[in-house]
Parts: C-alpha cells; structure tokens; sequence
C-alpha cells in the first residue's frame, strides 16, 4: 500500500486565543476552550475590586440592606451580581416576594440564579433575553422585562466603575445599551436608582504582563474581547499598540467598532455566550 502521508495536506494552524477578560472570568474561559484544543493565553485587561470610595461603599451597603423593596434589580455582568451579593441575606418574611431580577445575557443569568438559589428565591423570578435572540445585551432583554415598569415602579441597576466612583458598567458597549433601557424605564414613570457593586481598573503595572501582550501581536493571534473596555485599556496600557495582523473576536457589534479602530487586521462578531464564541472560531479555523 502506497504512503500517502506525504501528500496529506498539512492541518491549518490555529491561531492562539488572548482571553482578555478579568481574571475572576478568564479561568473558565481559558479552560473550555483548551477543553476544545485552543492555545490559549490569559492576559486580563480589566482589573475588578471592591469599591474604594466611602461613599460609593454606603449606597452600595443600603442598596444591600433593603434590595427587596425594589420591583426589580437589573445586573450589568456577572462581577456585579458576585460583588454585590456578597454581605447580602436573606429578606424579612413577605418581603421581596415579588421583586425581578434582570440579567442581560447567560453568563451574567447563570451567575445571578446560583446567588437567588443561595437566598432561596426560584429561578422563575429572573428576566434574561432569550436563548435564541440575535444579541445578548439591554436592547434584547427590554421586550422581556417592559411590562415590569410603570408609574411608581422602582429599578435598582447594579453596576460597576471606575476607580474614582465615575460608572463605566461593563464597558462602553454595555453602558450605552444599559443607559438606553434606563431612559425607557424613566420613559414610563419608573424610578431608577443605581449602586457601584466594584470597580473595573487598567492592568497592573507589570512587565511580564506587558512582554506577553507584545508577544501576542501578529497573525497567529486572535484577542477575545467582551468589552470595549478591554480594548481601550490595551491602548492605553500599551501607548502606540500595533495589532501587527492580529485577529479580534468580539462579542458585541460595538465592541467589534472599537476594536477596528485599535488597528486589529480581521475583527469577527459573536453572541458572548461560550458556545457561540467557540462556534466562531471553529468556523475560522476548523
């Protein structure tokens, strides 16, 4: 029998996969997609910690203190639902019987639900778009929540910011979808409040760090983005940063705007959900 491994066509190179998400994230992310044969690298390009600011901290403890008497809380991310429910306990009897819980997307809908189940609240009470919309962020999940608000109805947002209290939520793709729903909710006569459950920093100073984003440059990388926060503070981390080839998958139609204009050479677009991520980067390299 003939050898023909000679003339096998050679397999098609995957590219390495730089997780940019925050480190509290980025473990799981790192290992499914290993799980699925990916090179990977970890390069967190958003810091979270708790709340410095004394007074950030005081509207986030009575936000804490007293969520049940809001009609619904709607959670930017996933960070803002572990931050926040952090110090929280159970409600008073017959207190916060009928109060919603709002998730943008899965990842931030699964978080939320484990910290409901830790309270004893069923998971029939939060709100998420659903499996199959065309995007997860506030645009999809408004439909499913709109009949929720009206006059003297009350919306609790937890957040995230900067470090000197200033809100950037989940990056400028998710704030200006969030602030859209909060202007339909105040469009109906609803009240909006809104508590900073942790900050979202620039990187550390650190020059490993630095070397291996410099070494991820060029056309056997592709930078997984889920915040237009990430991507600036690459650019900012790293003044005069060159793609130099490098691809991007981002998982939101703003996102992906913000990271052709930091010079990335192909910019893909996926929903943020785990399978859709892997879906499109199997797509591009099978």
């Amino acid at each position: 029998m003939a050898d023909r491994s000679a003339s096998a066509p050679a397999a098609r190179r995957r590219p390495t996969v730089v997780v940019t998400r925050p480190q509290e994230d980025a473990g799981r992310w790192v290992e499914a997609l290993q799980t699925r044969g990916w090179s990977t690298l970890a390069l967190p390009l958003i810091d979270i910690r708790a709340p410095s600011s004394p007074g950030v901290l005081a509207v986030l403890d009575q936000a804490r203190a007293s969520w049940w008497t809001f009609d619904a809380l709607m959670f930017v991310s996933a960070a803002a639902v572990r931050h926040f429910f952090t110090g929280v306990h159970v409600p008073p009897p017959s207190c916060g019987r009928n109060t919603r819980f709002w998730a943008p997307g899965p990842g931030t809908a699964r978080e939320l639900a484990q910290a409901l189940a830790k309270l004893g609240i069923p998971a029939d009470r939060l709100d998420a778009p659903p499996a199959d919309a065309g995007q997860f962020d506030s645009e999809h999940l408004w439909p499913q929540v709109q009949a929720q608000m009206g006059m003297g109805r009350r919306l609790l947002v937890v957040r995230g910011g900067g470090a000197a209290g200033q809100p950037q939520g989940a990056g400028v793709s998710a704030g200006q979808g969030r602030e859209w729903l909060t202007a339909q909710c105040r469009a109906r006569g609803a009240e909006v409040q809104a508590c900073m459950a942790y900050e979202r920093c620039p990187p550390p100073e650190d020059d490993e760090l630095r070397q291996k984003a410099l070494d991820s440059r060029g056309p056997w990388s592709v930078w997984l983005f889920s915040s237009s926060e990430a991507v600036t503070n690459l650019r900012l981390w790293l003044p005069g940063f060159t793609a130099d080839g490098a691809s991007a998958l981002a998982t939101h139609p703003r996102i992906a705007e913000t990271a052709t204009m930091a010079g990335f050479a192909r910019v893909l677009i996926s929903r943020p959900a785990l399978p859709d991520v892997l879906a499109a980067l199997e797509s591009q390299w099978p």
